[in-house]
Parts: C-alpha cells; structure tokens; sequence
C-alpha cells in the first residue's frame, strides 16, 4: 500500500477508545498473602478513630460498609488487594492535616489514593491502612494565561485539566493513556511520564509549585509559579515521585505549554530495531524541535491489541511499528516536512510502509492503538507481569528477546513498546496464572539485566510495594541511606504508605 493509499485507507478508520478496570472479574488474593508481606507494628482502626474521622469531614465522606471500601482496596490491574476498613474523602487541605495529624498521633497506617492508576501496586492499601482519597479535591484554582501557570487541587483528573487548559489555547505537558481517570496529584507523586516527555520533559521540569501535608499534618507551601525561584532548598522535588511516602501533594502548580497550532501522526512499519533506532536518529535531525513522541510498538504488542480491543491496524504486518508525533506552528509546513521525511525513509529502504494524519479523530485512530495495549493484554493473560524500564537507546529492547529465550515456553508471551523518545519500554509477560516462583525468575532477569546495561528498574510508574526490593539493581547503598534518613526526618512514625519504595532494613 502505498502512502496515498493508506492515507485514503485512513479516512475510513474508526476511532475507538477502550477502558478495561480490571484484568479479570476473578477476586484478586490479598496482597499480604500473595507476597508473604509482615504487618508492622501500626495501630488498628476502632470504632472511636471512625466517628473521630466522621467529626473531621462528614458521615457521607467516610465510607466503611464492605461495598463501599473494596473497590479503594483493589490496583487497576486486579493484582494487589489491600484489607482497609476505612475510605476517607476529604475536600481541603486543612481537613487532610487533621486528618494526617491525628492518625500520626494514633499510629494508623493511611495509604493516599488518587485515580489509583498505577501499575506497581502504590495506590492501594496492603494491611488495613486508612485510605485517603482526593477525589473531591478537584478544583481548578487559577490558570495564567500569560505564563501559561495552571494552579489546581491534587485530585484533579488529567483530562479534565487537558481540556480546561486547550480552551484557553495551552496544552499539558504531560499526556497518559488513562488521563480519563489519573489525577494530577498522583501524576506528580509518582512523576510520570508519558508520550510527550520528549519534547516537554518530564514533572520535575513542568512543576512550577506545590502544597503537600507532612505525616504530623504540618501544611509546606511551596506552591509558587514562578519559572525561576532560586531561593534556598528546592522542597518541592522531594515531594514529586516519592510515591506518598514522605507527604500528600494537595495542590500543584504546573507550566503548560502553549497549544500546537500544527499536529500531526505518522505510523509506520519498520522490519529490524536497528534500522528503529536509524529511523529515529534521523527524525531527531530531519524534523528538529517539532518531534513530540517517538512510540516503539513490537509485532505481537500490536497483534494483542487488534485481537483484544476490537481495533484494526491500517498497515500489514510487520516486526516492528513507529507512532511519531509532531507538534508545531504551522500546519502545512510540518506535514510537508514529514510526509517528506516519510517518503524518503519508504524510498531508500528503512520503512516499509506508513500512513500520516492530521485530522483530531485520524490521530486518536492511531493513537488508540497504542494506548490501548495495556488494556489489551490484561485480557490475554491469566496473570499479566508488566513492568516498566529505562535503557540507554542501544540496548532499549534487547531484554525482550532475551526474555523469550529464556523463559521459552514457560510463558505465553513476551512483548515491549513504549516510549523509545526518551528510553523508557514497557515489558509484558503473559502468563496463564500468577506463580510466585516464575514471577521471581522473571524480574531478577529483568533487573540484573537493567543494572548491567545501567538502566532504571522504574521508569515512569514509580517503585510502589512491587519493586523495592529490586530498588538496590539502581540505587546504590548510599543513594539508599539518604532516602532511608529523608524518610525518617519526614515521616518518623512511618505511617505514609507503609511498604511501598523503600526496601526492609535488614535486622
């Protein structure tokens, strides 16, 4: 097919934006007993710290019946599933501090939730820690059209915040496949990343400010907007991608970048990852600064999504498929600047076959099949193990195979994709059922590799209760001992998410 060919192939293609909650309907083991997990010396919620709880916020904003709590105690994925008794939704910063305060001085445990998106088990409860959720903290405070500063509650939803921001002719500088339900808060606390890294950067860069309650329900205002603040300690960085575990954001001050006036797609077929990683040097040098993502998608990610999600893919089969993405000022100018890169790289050989769009609903088209591969292989799966990395561009997915040859049949499936623009890949491995033994070989293959090749075991979805004790394959003892002391300065009780990040100190 050639490239006006598939161009026309496109305006017949439909969009369709899928949402999967959960990997099966099956009741997910409790995590304390799926990862022989020990319960710490907390206390546990009575009847008293309750009606206290109902004196802070109201009767209606703290949930207890079982009905209520158990969809606060389960991840997106279905893998982890906490045992709290109590869901608290608070709707200020002041009723989050007493409510900080005094569980801090009782000892509970308390677990803070956002959109509970995650993909490390962060965002839910293990044991019966009260879980604070800042879904009624959604208020959109203030948006500077000049600077272009958003100033927002943590328990804003990403894409509501996209679109407030696109009607006053800014944009996000970050963008998710489940911005439909993640918060802000949590983009910030685990600082996630996202298809427009690459152009925009990533949280810590985008953050201008925040407001975030300590354990003892100490309120730190650092919540300016001002690009440059050269005063004294950067506070607000060890607040972003510290997971909850040394305070909860409840404010956030973000720069959003002007609007693109010009946006464009191409997706394309590639036959090797070498001439991927050729494709993507020269883009970087033919198409400069409007470069916005770079997404590497493998044959049978693609393959899980088309059978999955009831998708069809506009190009034939091939070994490897590129989403590039441009953001710019002019329109025609930019789509004749990739329309020539594309046809160039068809004509001398480095891709095989590709398509470009333009149009707002041709772009989701494509985009969708992207975003959707996550949603897509919790349905392939008895037990899916995803885990997300960062490697130098080189080495981006020579774990994937390495994967397949090891674990052979062993497995169903083995497959990667993600954002190859700034060398974080997703890893899926699809099993037939959870077995803790291959979920063990999996990941100390993975990891030892990833600390080889001197990568991130994390690279966008935080360490959260899954990874810490993997944390050592890229932290160093002494990296770990400064957060051990930040942790303890902070959170000296140790009630902020217990048993997430950090990994035991050996008694």
């Amino acid at each position: 097919m050639s490239l006006h060919a598939s161009l026309r192939f496109l305006t017949k293609y439909k969009v369709l934006i899928c949402n999967v909650r959960y990997a099966s309907q099956a009741m997910p083991q409790l995590s304390s007993e799926k990862y022989n997990v020990k319960r710490k010396d907390f206390a546990k919620v009575q009847n008293s710290d309750v009606n206290h709880f109902k004196s802070l916020l109201s009767e209606d904003r703290v949930l207890t019946e079982d009905g209520d709590v158990l969809p606060f105690n389960i991840d997106w994925i279905k893998n982890c599933r906490g045992q709290s008794k109590v869901v608290l939704k608070p709707k200020s910063t002041a009723e989050i501090s007493a409510v900080l305060k005094y569980c801090n001085d009782r000892k509970l445990a308390v677990c803070p939730q956002g959109g509970n998106t995650g993909l490390v088990g962060g965002s839910v409860p293990v044991f019966d820690e009260v879980v604070i959720n800042l879904m009624l903290m959604n208020k959109i405070i203030n948006l500077d059209c000049i600077s272009g500063s958003l100033v927002c509650e943590a328990g804003c939803i990403l894409e509501t915040l996209e679109n407030h921001v696109k009607e006053h002719g800014l944009i996000m500088p970050l963008d998710l496949g489940s911005k439909g339900s993640c918060h802000i808060g949590g983009n910030v606390s685990t600082n996630a990343g996202g298809q427009r890294l690459v152009k925009y950067g990533n949280l810590h860069g985008s953050v201008l400010g925040l407001e975030a309650v300590k354990a003892n329900g100490i309120i730190v205002d650092c919540l300016k907007t001002l690009k440059k603040d050269n005063t004294g300690y950067h506070l607000k960085h060890l607040f972003i991608g510290s997971e909850g575990t040394l305070g909860v954001v409840t404010k956030v001050a973000i720069h959003c970048p002007v609007l693109p006036k010009a946006i464009n797609v191409a997706y394309f077929g590639v036959n090797t990852f070498d001439e991927v990683l050729q494709v993507f040097k020269r883009a970087k040098s033919s198409l400069g600064e409007i470069v916005s993502a770079f997404e590497m998608m493998d044959n049978y990610s693609i393959k899980t999504v088309i059978k999955n999600m009831n998708l069809t893919n506009p190009l034939p089969d091939y070994p490897f498929y590129v989403l590039l993405e441009t953001h710019g000022s002019d329109i025609e100018h930019d789509t004749e600047k990739l329309t020539r890169f594309l046809s160039k790289e068809i004509d001398e050989g480095q891709v095989l076959n590709g398509i470009i769009a333009s149009e707002t609903a041709k772009i989701q088209a494509i985009w969708n099949l992207r975003e959707n591969i996550p949603a897509a292989g919790l349905r392939d799966a008895g037990y899916l193990f995803t885990s997300d990395i960062s490697l130098p561009a080189a080495n981006y997915y020579q774990i994937v195979p390495m994967l397949r040859e090891r674990l052979s049949s062993k497995v169903k499936s083995v497959y990667g994709f993600g954002h190859l623009g700034d060398g974080n890949i997703h890893i899926n491995v699809a099993l037939s059922e959870f077995n803790e033994e291959m979920l063990s070989l999996i990941e100390n293959i993975m990891y030892e590799e990833v600390a080889k090749l001197n990568g991130s075991i994390s690279a966008e979805h935080g360490v959260g209760f899954y990874k810490p004790k993997y944390i050592h394959y890229s932290q160093d003892d002494s990296a770990l001992q400064v957060m051990r002391e930040l942790k303890q300065l902070m959170d000296p009780n140790g009630i902020l998410n217990p048993y997430k990040v950090l990994p035991e100190t050996k008694n």
